[in-house]
């Protein structure tokens, strides 16, 4: 039998110590950029560009959670007044209902001092369309996804899985409907029951919304409140969208029916995530990927997005394609 000799055996300690100080500086680097994107979304600036009168122009994209720091910037908006009117870029397949609403409130408040146009580009879905529905017009292009309107609540049961492996979890709770649903155990019919109340109260919320800013009658939201997404052309006879158009077209309109003067600057209201830009957060997320932590990764992807990296939780208005294997 042959023993490994001293030269090999110093040849893996060797080995086993570049992999142990790979990881050390892999893990620092994470740890490193979670404090640094913590940082950065508490202390960072307004976000407010300086020089004279223009039109602002805020951009509304991916998952909507209604954070402090958009809210924030669309009441700054509303409060300056150097900006004359509002245009909202829209990119989003929704978010949470709640999140929603709040934009939706919140781009009301601008709307009652100076103009406030949608421009829309691939997808305003959803929570994205709730956001849509607080500006004065709303411009989509002839393909851009729009509508969905409806509200989900979903979770995950493990409780068959569960069974399969032998495992049980017991409670003790003060009435049947406390943390239902749970995940670990088959949701009950009363259980259900209250959650499509949930979901239907949330749900004539937004058609009556819809109904009210698209000064449409009942007949007119039953066609488009089925969850289905429509084109910006179908848009327009559906009476989803005002005009075809993107940001020229939107810049028109404001100058001939709102009097805001021509060849105003566009100029670009965003949060401050210098760090971002340097790609830090970006660059720790594929390292998560890359070692099959997809959900801290989408987390810290969230983080370098909007600030914030909870997880979705509650009623949601979000429109996706399913994945293709």
């Amino acid at each position: 039998m042959a023993y490994p000799s001293e030269a090999d055996f110093l040849v893996d300690r060797r080995l086993l110590r570049r992999k142990l100080t790979f990881w050390r500086v892999a893990l620092f680097a994470l740890l490193a950029a979670l404090l640094i994107g913590v940082g950065v979304h508490y202390a960072g600036g307004d976000g407010a560009p300086g020089g004279g009168r223009h039109i602002a122009r805020l951009a509304i994209e991916g998952v909507i959670t209604g954070d402090k720091d958009t809210l924030k910037l669309i009441k700054d908006i509303g409060e300056s007044r150097s900006a004359e009117a509002l245009i909202v870029t829209i990119e989003s397949p929704g978010g949470t209902t709640t999140g929603a609403e709040k934009l939706y409130k919140e781009l009301r408040l601008v709307a009652e001092k100076k103009p406030v146009v949608a421009v829309i580009g691939t997808v305003a879905a959803s929570g994205g369309y709730i956001a849509a529905l607080g500006t004065d017009r709303i411009f989509a292009e002839g393909n851009s996804l729009v509508g969905s309107i409806g509200v989900l609540f979903q979770f995950p049961n493990f409780s068959k899985l569960l069974d399969t492996v032998g495992v049980a979890f017991e409670s003790v709770k003060s009435s049947p409907l406390k943390a239902a649903p749970s995940g670990v155990e088959p949701t009950s019919p009363e259980a259900r029951a209250a959650l499509t109340a949930l979901v239907t109260d949330s749900f004539d919320w937004f058609k009556g919304l819809v109904k009210e800013r698209r000064h449409l009658d009942d007949r007119q939201v039953a066609r488009v409140s089925d969850g289905r997404v429509f084109t910006g052309r179908q848009g327009i006879d559906l009476s989803l969208v005002d005009a075809l158009g993107g940001e020229r077209e939107a810049i028109a309109w404001l100058e001939q029916e709102k009097k805001i003067a021509k060849d105003l600057t566009v100029r670009d209201w965003k949060k401050d995530r210098s760090f971002e830009r340097l790609g830090i957060l970006g660059a720790s997320a594929g390292l998560l990927e890359m070692l099959g932590l997809d959900p801290l990764a989408l987390m810290l992807r969230r983080l370098a997005a909007t600030g914030d990296a909870r997880l979705l939780d509650g009623l949601v208005s979000v429109w996706q394609v399913a994945p293709v294997d």
